[in-house]
């Protein structure tokens, strides 16, 4: 076991974040489904369950093998996947309270759903920092070399800003309530504001170094993650905003939630067809699986919980058909990349170390008169 675990990297995280996703964005669906409460809630138990087992596969890594912890964490392309551990805790933590106190009680689910919040946002913080910090000094980086992997340590202040709202009701009255709210508001505004710094490096790299490597072709879905989860943080903004704030800072937020909403959300589509059709092409050129695939998931999810938070706020059927069409995406992107990864841990090959560069002969040169 010990052995096994030395190439288990941070974007494991990737998993249980795509898998926490399909039960909190199913829980808001626009339709009344039999039994659709009960399986959200069954998807988050093996969410948290998927939690549980990487945290202590990842602690056995980092105490017995921690040449390769450092060695991840100085490779500008695996360092950026620590935040996926902060999204990991809480995609998990947002997901006990939308379905998992069904299960467990509220009083668990608020409990388990504060500790996973607390230590989420405290490591997706320091990502956000740690990581450009890393990729500044420590990490020699080209702007050829840019994917949306960079992405990921600074949109995990964004998943806070969009769960926080979560327990606001259950703080006492007064200033903490409004502390957590306006709290989150700051870190949407840290996520949104770090992602416009990074995503035109992105784009400047896809349009003059062309497509990404076939392997790295799905993680263009993850500029998704920033776009559908700071549209569904201002909607939960709007929600828990009355009472907690002014009148006139609610009918703020509740202006926000459809100024800022849907024009993102429609980015966000343009966004959704451009990755869509490079990875269409990278299919055809013969890209295979790698974890890279649940890059699929967690970021569509987020833009079926915007879309949802569209749909409340505007009452447009529009966005509940959205909302439908972008869950069976998920669902069916989310039921893929879990067989193959099933497939892939039952073989050995996705925690076997990295195959050596063939060696390649040199050309002999006959002697010619």
């Amino acid at each position: 076991m010990v052995t096994a675990v030395r190439h288990l990297g941070p974007n494991w995280y990737a998993s249980v974040m795509g898998t926490a996703i399909v039960a909190t964005a199913g829980a808001g669906l626009p339709v009344h489904l039999p039994g659709l409460r009960t399986a959200c809630t069954a998807v988050w138990a093996l969410s948290l369950a998927m939690l549980v087992a990487l945290l202590a596969a990842r602690t056995l890594h980092w105490t017995h093998h921690r040449d390769q912890a450092r060695a991840h964490l100085l490779d500008p392309a695996m360092a950026p996947f620590y935040g996926c551990l902060a999204m990991a805790l809480l995609a998990v933590g947002g997901g006990t309270l939308v379905v998992g106190q069904d299960w467990i009680g509220l009083r668990a689910a608020v409990a388990l759903d504060a500790l996973l919040f607390g230590t989420g946002t405290l490591i997706g913080l320091t990502a956000a920092v740690a990581v450009p910090y890393l990729m500044a000094v420590r990490h020699r980086v080209h702007p050829a070399q840019a994917t949306p992997v960079w992405l990921l340590p600074v949109v995990a202040p964004m998943v806070s800003a969009a769960l926080g709202p979560l327990l606001v009701p259950h703080l006492p009255p007064g200033q903490p309530r409004e502390t957590l709210l306006l709290a989150c508001f700051a870190m949407f505004g840290l996520s949104l504001l770090a992602t416009l710094l990074m995503l035109p490096l992105v784009f400047a790299r896809l349009v003059t170094g062309g497509p990404l490597p076939l392997a790295l072709t799905p993680t263009l879905f993850l500029v998704l993650g920033p776009l559908g989860q700071s549209t569904t943080a201002v909607g939960k903004f709007a929600d828990f905003a009355p009472g907690v704030v002014p009148p006139a800072d609610a009918q703020g937020f509740s202006l926000l939630a459809v100024l800022y909403g849907v024009p993102v959300m429609g980015f966000a589509l343009l966004w959704l067809c451009l990755a869509t059709a490079h990875v269409v092409r990278a299919r055809r050129h013969g890209m295979r699986f790698t974890m890279t695939w649940w890059a699929f998931t967690f970021p569509v999810g987020t833009c079926v919980t915007g879309a949802e938070s569209l749909s409340h706020h505007t009452g447009l059927a529009v966005y509940d058909g959205l909302a439908l069409v972008l869950y069976g995406v998920l669902v069916a992107a989310w039921a893929t990349a879990a067989v193959q990864t099933a497939r892939g841990l039952l073989s050995g090959a996705l925690l076997a170390g990295p195959r050596p560069a063939p060696v390649a002969l040199r050309p002999v040169t006959a002697r010619t008169r």
